[in-house]
């Protein structure tokens, strides 16, 4: 079974930006940026992708995998 997986941790430490800072840029809340960087969301939401990657200036595939369970 295939199943996606944030690595949006892995991304933020690499370019040295902070949970909170992205909080910050994006106009999400911090727990919810802290959900996904701890890879404990359960539910996709496309909205808060698109604030995601057009604050970070990446693309979807820099913060999302997709493994082999």
């Amino acid at each position: 079974m295939k199943v996606v997986r944030f690595c949006l941790a892995d991304y933020l430490d690499t370019n040295g930006i902070s949970r909170y800072s992205l909080a910050k840029r994006t106009g999400i809340q911090y727990h919810v940026i802290d959900s996904y960087y701890k890879n404990k969301v359960y539910r996709l939401d496309g909205y808060n992708l698109g604030r995601i990657i057009e604050a970070l200036d990446c693309q979807l595939t820099d913060i999302l995998t997709v493994t082999e369970e």
